[in-house]
């Protein structure tokens, strides 16, 4: 027996068909985007009813956030730093980053970029579209610029945190783990939502558009991930060992 200097190297299998993620994430991105034209529709419509829930509860929140100037200081510092657009966004970035450069799985990390910009986007597109006015205080607690539908906070902070858990789950973190990293993007992004509505710059319905149509963006994309095979062959696989052809001497 003689080893074969010709023995190819062991090729990674192709990626199967569109896994069951697949079909979960198409369900949920038409329920999403029923939800989603639903309340748009609505908001652009001025229905009464909305309107009317989203000024009583815009009173209730702008009363308490006056009274309690303590607690709206410290929602400040968390919509303004530490749940800010900007600040999941580069985070988000810097994960994209470690992909390419450290897995280099740069399919994926563009993928998670694309996404980013494309919520970005259909954010501003929709703003000017709806061109909403946002909440208006005698004694403001805070300001924002822009149209208010849809909350560009709560949008941004469903749709980086589910990427985030995204890579988390490929990656096969422990469980401890995991269920840190769901607590802690729950806790953001309902919290970054509320915010918005406590410091008096987001009527409700914003906020719950902003997060409906991050759930959205995020659902679509996964099924164009899963769609694609450059896509879903950047993913991890375990390594294979370096196998060597052998040949019988004659």
């Amino acid at each position: 027996m003689r080893f074969s200097p010709h023995a190819s190297p062991p090729t990674a299998p192709p990626p199967g068909p569109p896994s069951r993620l697949h079909d979960t994430a198409l369900r949920a991105a038409v329920v999403l985007a029923s939800c989603s034209l639903v309340l748009l529709a609505l908001v652009d419509a001025s229905w009464q009813p909305l309107m009317t829930l989203d000024a009583e509860v815009a009173r209730t929140t702008h009363r308490w956030a006056v009274r309690e100037d303590g607690l709206t200081a410290l929602f400040r510092v968390l919509t303004d730093w530490v749940w800010d657009p900007l600040t999941l966004r580069a985070l988000t970035l810097a994960v994209a980053v470690w992909l390419a450069w450290r897995r280099g799985q740069w399919w994926s990390a563009l993928w998670l970029l694309g996404v980013v910009l494309v919520a970005a986007l259909t954010q501003q597109v929709l703003k000017a579209a709806v061109a909403r006015p946002r909440p208006v205080w005698p004694d403001p607690v805070d300001h924002a610029r822009y149209a208010a539908f849809p909350s560009g906070h709560a949008m941004t902070a469903t749709v980086c945190c589910a990427l985030l858990l995204w890579v988390l789950h490929r990656r096969g973190v422990g469980r401890g783990a995991w269920r840190a990293a769901v607590t802690v993007a729950a806790v953001s992004v309902v919290g970054v939502g509320l915010t918005r509505v406590w410091l008096g710059v987001h009527w409700l319905s914003d906020v719950v558009g902003g997060w409906l149509l991050g759930a959205l963006v995020v659902a679509a994309a996964l099924v164009v991930h899963e769609r694609l095979p450059l896509l879903r062959k950047s993913g991890p696989r375990p390594t294979a060992r370096p196998r060597t052809g052998l040949r019988s001497r004659p």
